[in-house]
């Protein structure tokens, strides 16, 4: 009996976190073409997509005064610095000491943080949002405070005794979602990002507090604005680690049974196992009776298919009868092993405090006009984000997209992500929404699988991270063009990205004012590319963090380092602003507005 009751508690929350990937039963597959009403096509009589100009210095620096200009100058130059780089850390602590707190803080605001820094609470953020959106740009707002890395490596380490496996019959995929320290970006020589590791869930509770702050004040200054929120914020990394490491081991389960039906290789969304013989592989190994193996598919999981693709497969953890069989075999022993062996009580309590964290922050932003931004984490967090950001989508993405998942397009697996989620949106009848960024993690991913020992999940070129984003952005766009209430957002610095997408918007006809396909970039970077876009019509925003000086030095330190890597993009920028500057100065304008 109370094996029963345990087993009962561990479904029953299961259920709740697992269902963004499980289908609803359906009338009529939907893998091949498109079966969504054509309701968003554009008509011949409507004008044409709205040419822009990213050469066009004036226009694209209307909005901002000439000491903001000289400050771009300043910051941008002092990024292209590898030396100044190298030492910026050690640079900032002399600075500080020298200075005192007070005078370290207004260079600051002079400097780095004024440049990519909004403000050090939700009052002050106010006249930059209201600014940029008289110019036709909106706001994705995010509080910026990050922990200092050698804070996080010692919570890291204290921290990895929770979570203690068997590293016996480990293979070389499994060990990405291993408890690690390096999993903390806490490595001074890699560009790292914020993670939260907590002792317990208070911090969380106050995370959520400053989250639901911040909508309130994005609210009050418009009903067309984001908010970005990590889940790392929300709940315990080690849980999202171990969460993350289940539902990777059954998706290559399912992967294990295509090679077995001649099917390796294939996108995700592609693959489709016959029943019968996957029934036989399954008979063999054990894992339950003929007659039960054949209760697992039926119409209601099939639809009218005939086979199981991988949102079929997903769905069979959703089954309370079938929990029991919940297995996989290891990857290198071939021993069946329980999938569910790492949810004790205390982790199905923190699954569930965290969706209520997200529950309670999803009704405030729709209460309020705001919508949420899911931002994409650390791979081996990735995969339980992902799942959980579904979830919500399918209960608040009902008449619009209230919430968007992020797709990082340097992953190798980006496509099938993409595939997936748009095909479980269409099945169940909600609306996608998504960003799509090329990816903020790419030197910590590689530094982590090199040290760790397992396959880099990344695209091993900046020309496969290119190929991958068009090839998403190119799928999600047609599915807009079908789907009048899908919604995605190209979140890029490149020129020739944006140019691509005004392209492709131009030749399926859909126009800026339906208003489903937005552009972002990060404050503080490549104005010429967002002012142009919002004078002309196109929804486009602005990543805005904001925090206190102190606390947000890792977020400078961080953004720094990533313009550094950007140099091509930066130099268009400089010379730009240069001959802003420069028009302004030759034509009396340069202490006074366009």
């Amino acid at each position: 009996m109370a094996l029963r009751r345990v087993f009962s508690v561990r479904t029953a929350t299961l259920r709740l976190a697992l269902l963004s990937t499980a289908p609803a039963a359906r009338e009529q597959p939907t893998l091949g073409p498109r079966a969504v009403p054509a309701c968003g096509t554009a008509d011949a009589a409507r004008p044409r997509v709205p040419v822009v100009d990213f050469g066009n210095a004036q226009e694209a620096y209307r909005s901002r005064q000439s000491w903001e200009l000289a400050r771009n100058l300043l910051v941008l130059r002092l990024c292209s610095s590898r030396a100044l780089l190298a030492y910026h850390e050690q640079l900032l602590h002399i600075a500080r000491k020298l200075l005192g707190q007070k005078l370290f803080n207004k260079l600051m605001k002079m400097t780095f943080y004024g440049q990519f820094v909004a403000g050090e609470d939700q009052e002050s953020i106010r006249p930059l949002i209201q600014h940029n959106k008289t110019f036709g740009v909106g706001c994705i707002l995010d509080y910026g405070v990050e922990e200092d890395l050698n804070l996080v490596r010692t919570k890291l380490e204290s921290c990895t005794s929770e979570v203690q496996r068997d590293g016996s019959g480990t293979s070389k995929s499994e060990k990405q979602y291993e408890d690690h320290v390096v999993f903390g970006d806490c490595r001074d020589d890699v560009i790292c990002a914020r993670i939260n590791v907590y002792a317990n869930e208070a911090k969380c509770d106050s995370n959520m507090e400053t989250l639901l702050f911040s909508i309130e004040a994005l609210g009050a200054v418009s009903d067309d604005n984001f908010l970005a929120i990590k889940l790392t914020t929300l709940g315990r990394p080690q849980f999202l680690l171990q969460f993350s490491d289940m539902l990777i081991k059954w998706r290559r389960f399912f992967h294990q049974m295509a090679a077995e039906q001649g099917q390796a290789g294939l996108a995700a969304v592609d693959v489709k196992l016959e029943v019968a013989a996957l029934q036989e592989s399954i008979a063999k190994m054990g894992i339950a009776s003929k007659a039960e193996i054949e209760d697992w598919f039926t119409l209601e999981t099939l639809g009218e298919s005939g086979t199981v693709d991988l949102l079929d497969w997903s769905s069979l953890i959703d089954k309370t009868r079938l929990s029991k069989h919940l297995v996989v075999p290891n990857a290198q022993t071939g021993q069946l092993e329980p999938l569910l062996s790492w949810l004790t009580e205390e982790k199905e309590l923190q699954m569930t405090r965290m969706l209520q964290r997200m529950d309670v922050l999803a009704n405030k932003a729709m209460e309020v006009g705001v919508r949420l931004m899911i931002d994409a984490e650390q791979t081996y967090f990735q995969p339980a984000i992902n799942c959980l950001t579904l979830k919500m989508q399918r209960r608040f993405n009902v008449e619009k997209p209230l919430i968007f998942n992020t797709y990082q397009c340097y992953l190798k697996e980006a496509y099938d992500n993409v595939t997936l989620g748009v095909e479980l949106a269409r099945r169940e009848g909600w609306c996608f929404g998504a960003k799509l960024v090329r990816g903020a993690y790419m030197t910590q991913e590689r530094a982590c699988a090199a040290e760790i020992g397992y396959n880099d999940p990344t695209c091993p070129t900046y020309e496969a991270t290119n190929a991958m984003y068009y090839r998403c952005l190119n799928y999600v766009l047609e599915e807009v063009k079908h789907n009048a209430k899908a919604e995605v957002m190209a979140a890029t610095h490149n020129e020739d990205t944006v140019r691509f997408t005004l392209r492709r918007m131009e030749e399926l006809g859909l126009h800026p004012a339906d208003r489903q396909v937005y552009f972002g970039q990060l404050l503080g970077m490549c104005d010429q590319i967002s002012f142009p876009l919002g004078q002309a019509g196109f929804p486009v925003y602005k990543y805005v963090p904001y925090g206190p000086v102190m606390d947000v030095l890792p977020y400078l330190s961080r953004r720094a380092l990533e313009n550094s890597s950007i140099m091509k993009g930066a130099q268009r920028e400089r010379q730009l602003l240069w001959q802003e500057l420069r028009q302004r100065l030759f034509t009396g304008r340069l202490f006074r507005l366009s």
